[in-house]
Parts: C-alpha cells; structure tokens; sequence
C-alpha cells in the first residue's frame, strides 16, 4: 500500500470505510466527526484546509460543489492531496476496488491538488 490517508466526507456512507478496513486493514480512514478529524458539519472550504495540513486525500461525493470550492482553495495558493469523488450510482463494491487500486499503486503526490472522479473505468 502507498502512503495515502482517506479522510470520508461526514455524507458519504460508512460502510465505504467498513469495507476499505476490512480488504485492508493498514489502510488509514477517518471520517468528518471522528476524533482528531473535522467536526461534524464543517464547511467544505475549511475540509480541504484541514486535508492541506494533515495530509489527507478527501473522499466524497459532493460533485456539484466541490470542484468549486477546490478552485477557490487553489486560487489561494494553498493545495490538497487530492480529492476523489464517488459516485452514489455506482455500487460500493466497484467504489472500493477503485479505491483500493488508487490507494496500492498512487503515490502521494500524484493527485494533489487534483479532483479524481470515480469510477475510474
């Protein structure tokens, strides 16, 4: 596995981090409201700042707004390790895979500051 964290966007479903840790455990997944993450509710502009400075790629599927507030965030000189949007039409099963291949084989650095619509075929 790379070295790349999942931090879920507090609407995307929980059972996306229940079956990430149960394919691989290694896996780091927190979720907004979890302890040390953002609270519950946060803003997503104050998301992605949080996701700059603990060095989490943000999953979520929030399509319409977020490439928005991403430009914003950019336009700001800041950055983001990425964002990986899902999609609630696709089934978890393929989501997780999807999010298994990025989290095996993705460095770091390869989608920061990029937002990364899933699924990936």
């Amino acid at each position: 596995m790379s070295d790349v964290r999942f931090l879920l966007d507090e609407n995307v479903n929980p059972l996306y981090r229940r079956e990430l840790l149960r394919r691989e455990p290694t896996l780091t997944v927190w979720r907004v409201g979890d302890p040390g993450a953002p609270p519950e509710a946060t803003l997503d502009p104050e998301i992605l700042l949080w996701c700059d400075q603990h060095e989490f790629v943000l999953i979520t599927n929030n399509r319409k707004s977020m490439p928005v507030h991403l430009e914003t965030h950019l336009g700001e000189g800041r950055h983001v390790p990425g964002i990986l949007a899902i999609s609630d039409k696709i089934g978890v099963s393929q989501t997780v895979e999807d999010l298994l291949l990025i989290a095996s084989i993705v460095s770091a650095d390869e989608i920061r500051d990029q937002l990364v619509y899933l699924p990936l075929r």
